[in-house]
């Protein structure tokens, strides 16, 4: 099921809905207020929480936790690198790993060496607007928050850079 989702989503008390691509509403994305630390909540559109994304304080390079129940579920490291960025992303779901261009928000996720979701700017002509196509089978949930982890270690670098 491919889905929209806004790039460089997060900020102080927003507030948003992830739809698919023909605009049907399926979760919503609500940032908190006055926090040390990115952290937000994805809920299904019946307003039940299905994950919990908190980022880790006082780490050299972005660190997140995303839990689920209350339960940490995953950990996305951003490693030390000089040419493009790389993850290190720890889950009880699987492997996780993730090739392409981050930057360009043209990436692919990958779980035990399968193609579990497809990142692309390019499906949509929104110029603040991306497509995540993700694979039967997966839970849409966790990889749209492992999307809006990244997208949020690439907005916090470039704008670090500016």
């Amino acid at each position: 099921m491919r889905f929209a989702v806004k790039q460089r989503i997060f900020s102080f008390g927003d507030r948003f809905t992830i739809t698919d691509e023909f605009g049907n509403e399926h979760f919503t994305v609500v940032g908190k207020v006055f926090s040390l630390g990115d952290k937000l909540r994805i809920y299904n559109m019946a307003g039940d929480e299905l994950y919990y994304i908190e980022q880790k304080l006082f780490r050299f390079l972005p660190e997140y936790t995303i839990y689920q129940y209350g339960q940490p579920m995953a950990t996305v490291k951003k490693e030390f690198t000089f040419f493009r960025p790389r993850f290190n992303i720890t889950s009880t779901l699987g492997n996780f790993t993730i090739e392409g261009n981050f930057l360009g928000m043209d990436f692919s996720i990958l779980r035990n060496g399968r193609t579990a979701a497809q990142v692309s700017k390019r499906w949509f002509s929104f110029s603040d607007t991306y497509g995540v196509d993700i694979a039967d089978g997966e839970d849409y949930g966790f990889i749209l928050a492992l999307v809006i982890v990244i997208d949020q270690v690439i907005h916090d670098n470039n704008h670090n850079k500016s």
